[in-house]
């Protein structure tokens, strides 16, 4: 099993960018994993989908609320995968949090969008953006 831990979030500017990191437990290279990156705000009772990587063949998913603005990738040597989002609003404040899923189990692209393919869920990291 993988465990991953999120971080890098703060107080952000309305048009500034921030990088979030998603580190792994252990040596993991994500080979058979899909990192999902998820957020969630307080008033929201389930995170929304924000983007996935599929370890395996590189494949990258994004929710279309931040296409355009967003990047994930990872780093195998440093078991890390990044978000990167740029161009912030006030509505991507929230909990950013990451999670593996077992890449083989991804039989379709739909997969990738329901936090119900991930876990286990580690503590996310807080992002705000001020307007």
């Amino acid at each position: 099993q993988v465990y991953l831990l999120a971080s890098g979030g703060g107080l952000v500017q309305a048009g500034g960018s921030v990088r979030l990191s998603c580190i792994a437990s252990g040596r993991t290279g994500f080979g058979d994993w899909v990192v999902g990156w998820f957020r969630q705000t307080p008033d929201a009772d389930q995170r929304t989908f924000v983007g996935a990587i599929n370890g395996n063949d590189r494949r990258t998913f994004y929710a279309e609320s931040v296409k355009g603005r967003i990047t994930i990738s990872k780093d195998n040597a440093q078991d890390t995968v990044y978000l990167d989002l740029s161009s912030l609003k006030p509505d991507d404040t929230a909990v950013y949090s990451c999670a593996p899923g077992f890449a083989a189990n991804f039989s379709n692209i739909y997969m990738y969008y329901a936090d119900y393919n991930y876990g286990p869920w580690g503590r996310g990291t807080q992002v705000t953006v001020s307007s």
